[in-house]
């Protein structure tokens, strides 16, 4: 008895004979028939015969109608089953918020909120009955602390590291030509500054990670002459050194060498035809001691332009470490860029990208609290970045601490990313994420350079409106009491009540009520990034809670 799971492919079988008898009368709808009833004879053949898959060699052809739906499950669910709130990652509401102000379309929205204000997460900013009126919003801030003879005026919204070579070359320029338009800063990543970079001038924050791309060796290691060269350039304004990002922490990284073309191999220093490395861990440095030392030597090589270090936090002992290596040794970096673990990368494994590093809140409060408690905090700037998209994206975390922040798949939905997820594999349909020229040459500078001005002009517009509303003239200016959050279904708490927050020196003295720090602090030393109780400790620190 014939299995009732091969019966369409007897069915593709039995519409050969009857295309062919009716290709006679109905030469065009015969000759249809029959073309796709010889197609799908051979599929069902090839199905039963290959060994590779279980499932299409007990339901020929039928099968292979799961495989389509599979490839095509994202933008299926992107374009017809997603809600404007689904966040995969970033939702349709904020990905429509990026492209309206990238096009300079009015974005209002009619008929009030469509957000449910009684769920238990949900945030907002407290209005002042007396709101300020500001001029000007392009709010700056000053970096460079007491050792740094040429500070920056930084915006407080600027482009997070993405490398030349994980962009095209098309993206990179559109992305400097709207930095050099709305005068705000590009950070290049790690993958050193490029031509695409230099082509339109604007403002750099030079990234350097662990391969040392741009200012390395032939063996890979550490050029200071390559770096005092490059450093030099008029067009870059600070210097970041790069420890960790919040995708990957931890974890390194590698350009396999059919990806690495000519440009990028001149760009980045490195052999054609060989894998481009990022090693886990920096070469230059193996304690906080020294790490603040490279610090410093950057800084002095660069002629005192701001150096700054950017990482995502991990263990709390490692960052109080450097922080005590800043007491011991009097080198502060002039910033500190907190990527949180909901940051985004061309491509990082699932178990770092989901469960690897500490959320931007927690690093951030962590990173704060560090400086308040020993007195600094008014010489380092906090930079952050990991998933803001909104002005109430950023009014949220200068009330928690930050005093600029950067975005990178803001600026990305700006060029025209539709969240396509094939940023790894090259073909990226926008020409965004790719090295393929027939992809990257539909990306038109000209055009998409203004998207990304106005992007940025529009968000901080809007930041301006809070920033009035909430009776300030800086974004600088909000804190933890400004932010609201609801708690349970009847209890609303401040972040200045809901979050630990230590008082300028109290790390000076002896004792503090907060969690991480009361366990942490005193195990931590300047001059090794363990931890001093050798004997396994639990890393389970309530960083938010005052229960």
């Amino acid at each position: 008895m014939l299995n009732a799971r091969y019966i369409p492919l007897l069915c593709v079988f039995l519409c050969m004979p009857i295309g062919l008898a009716l290709s006679s009368e109905y030469k065009l709808w015969g000759g249809v028939i029959l073309a796709i009833s010889l197609l799908g004879s051979v599929v069902g053949v090839h199905d039963i015969t290959q060994k590779r898959r279980a499932v299409l060699k007990n339901y020929p052809v039928v099968a292979r109608f799961r495989y389509l739906f599979e490839r095509f499950r994202p933008e299926i669910r992107q374009y017809l089953l997603e809600s404007d709130h689904d966040e995969v990652p970033y939702s349709r509401e904020q990905r429509t918020l990026v492209y309206r102000r990238a096009k300079d379309i009015e974005g209002l929205r009619p008929f009030g909120t469509l957000k449910n204000l009684q769920q238990i997460g949900h945030e907002w900013m407290n209005h002042s009955i007396s709101p300020t009126q500001i001029d000007d919003g392009q709010f700056r801030i000053k970096v460079g602390g007491s050792n740094c003879s040429l500070p920056y005026d930084c915006s407080v919204l600027n482009i997070s590291g993405m490398s030349y070579g994980a962009l095209s070359p098309n993206a990179i320029e559109a992305l400097n030509r709207g930095a050099k338009q709305g005068r705000f800063a590009h950070t290049t990543g790690e993958g050193a500054i490029s031509k695409s970079h230099q082509l339109h001038g604007g403002d750099l924050i030079w990234q350097i990670g662990s391969g040392y791309f741009g200012c390395r060796d032939s063996a890979g290691n550490f050029d200071p002459q390559q770096f005092k060269t490059t450093a030099a350039f008029d067009q870059v304004k600070m210097i970041e050194l790069k420890l960790s990002q919040g995708a990957k922490p931890g974890h390194g990284g590698i350009l396999l060498a059919a990806k690495v073309t000519q440009s990028i191999a001149e760009t980045r220093g490195v052999p054609m035809g060989e894998d481009c490395i990022s090693p886990a861990k920096h070469s230059e440095f193996d304690t906080p001691i020294e790490l603040l030392e490279f610090v410093g030597k950057l800084r002095e090589l660069s002629g005192g332009k701001p150096v700054g270090i950017k990482l995502c936090v991990g263990h709390p002992w490692e960052f109080f470490a450097i922080a005590k290596a800043m007491q011991d040794t009097g080198i502060l970096p002039d910033f500190i860029t907190v990527d949180g673990s909901e940051g985004g990368t061309g491509a990082a494994p699932v178990e770092f990208a989901d469960h690897m590093g500490a959320p931007l809140r927690e690093g951030l409060m962590l990173v704060h609290n560090s400086l308040v408690g020993l007195n600094i905090r008014d010489e380092i700037k906090i930079i952050v970045s990991g998933k803001l998209i909104s002005a109430f994206d950023i009014a949220r975390v200068f009330a928690l601490g930050a005093d600029a922040c950067n975005m990178a798949r803001g600026f990305m939905f700006a060029l025209g990313c539709l969240q396509a997820q094939a940023c790894h594999t090259g073909h990226c349909p926008t020409g965004v994420a790719t090295q393929d020229p027939g992809r990257y040459r539909a990306l038109d500078v000209e055009h998409k350079y203004k998207r990304v001005a106005n992007f940025h002009r529009n968000t901080l517009e809007a930041l301006k409106e809070s920033v009035a509303a909430s009776g300030l003239i800086h974004p600088t200016q909000f804190t933890p009491h400004h932010l609201m959050i609801r708690v349970t279904s009847r209890q609303v708490r401040s972040a200045a009540s809901q979050y630990h927050w230590l008082e300028p020196g109290e790390l000076l003295s002896e004792g503090t009520k907060h969690p991480a720090f009361a366990k942490f602090w005193a195990k931590s030393c300047s001059s090794t990034f363990s931890i001093l109780d050798q004997q396994k400790t639990s890393n389970v620190v309530r960083f938010q809670s005052n229960g």
